[in-house]
């Protein structure tokens, strides 16, 4: 064997070595989890609920570091670029993995490539509501009153492209029905759209939990298949138009390259964490959050499936972001 090769051989195991010193080590250090929305949204209360967990199981702080705009890209492109040594991680919604690559003409990165899966964090479904001023008490009489509509209604979303406006569009395809989509720069200040009587609709995630409790939204109706245990007398859309499924998923991303020992660790501690009633609860507790917890190649199924999904509902949209 050649002396250059041997050299090669040994260079890679020393590689190995320290890899597998630093994985056993790991961590050292604070570890930081980005959000791509303010504080408040389902991404930033499901990386503070994990956070906490994870900070009490690895003796280290775990910092929740909001980095909003571009649906979600700008924090998703920080972590893609930085270090992958498990020291920073994302916190992302399906949206950002799934959708936005459909929708930009350019990305910064590639999310599919750039992004390793770590772990499934939380399910969700978004709620149809109204303003509580309108005439529709239930979800079959908006759809009548949005069908009779002339002008027709507006309704709100945190952005052009954000999963907010993609699931609307589709059920305006279900329905048969015309609205007209008023894009915010946040799911925060569309909220205050629909609170306010700017427009007629939106979608909201758990962040309205505390607006629907209040009176100042009314919902209406459900994405999830069946109706959520936290809104029992609001119907799955599924019940008027079946086959209709819209939840949510949050998941742990890191960067590519991250050691396969690292992500394991991040994956174990965090399903760990989520079978905790401690952590159950307070997921709950915001907008009824679910723990999602999948094996690697259920996430990955999960992740093909949904890109398929949501690619083709942009195509038929012909939704761009330049």
């Amino acid at each position: 064997m050649k002396f250059k090769t041997i050299q090669r051989l040994v260079g890679a195991v020393l590689l190995c070595a320290a890899a597998a010193a630093s994985a056993q080590q790991y961590p050292s250090r604070p570890i930081k989890i980005l959000v791509p929305i303010l504080a408040g949204g389902a991404p930033d209360i499901a990386a503070r609920v994990l956070g906490q967990a994870l900070s009490e199981a690895f003796k280290q702080p775990v910092v929740v570091d909001n980095h909003p705009g571009s649906n979600g890209n700008i924090a998703a492109d920080i972590v893609a670029k930085a270090a992958p040594d498990g020291y920073t991680l994302l916190l992302a919604a399906d949206s950002g993995i799934v959708i936005n690559p459909h929708v930009y003409a350019k990305m910064p990165f590639n999310p599919l490539k750039d992004l390793v899966p770590v772990a499934t964090v939380a399910a969700n479904q978004f709620v149809l509501t109204i303003n509580p001023n309108l005439p529709p008490k239930t979800f079959k009489e908006f759809i009548e009153y949005a069908r009779k509509a002339n002008p027709p209604l507006y309704y709100a979303s945190g952005g052009n492209g954000g999963q907010h406006h993609l699931i609307m569009e589709m059920l305006k395809q279900r329905a048969g029905i015309n609205m007209v989509h008023v894009p915010y720069k946040s799911g925060a200040t569309a909220t205050t759209a629909a609170v306010g009587g700017e427009v007629a609709a939106m979608f909201a995630g758990s962040s309205n939990a505390a607006q629907i409790k209040a009176g100042k939204l009314r919902a209406i109706a459900v994405t999830s298949p069946t109706r959520a245990p936290e809104y029992p007398d609001v119907p799955a859309i599924a019940e008027t138009y079946p086959g209709f499924d819209a939840k949510i998923w949050l998941a742990l991303f890191a960067p590519a390259g991250t050691p396969p020992e690292i992500i394991e660790r991040l994956r174990t501690e965090t399903q760990k964490a989520l079978r905790t009633p401690a952590v159950q609860q307070r997921l709950a507790n915001a907008g009824g959050m679910e723990p999602l917890i999948l094996s690697p190649k259920e996430f990955e199924d999960l992740i093909q499936r949904d890109d398929r999904k949501y690619g083709k509902l942009v195509k038929d949209l012909a939704i761009k972001i330049d």
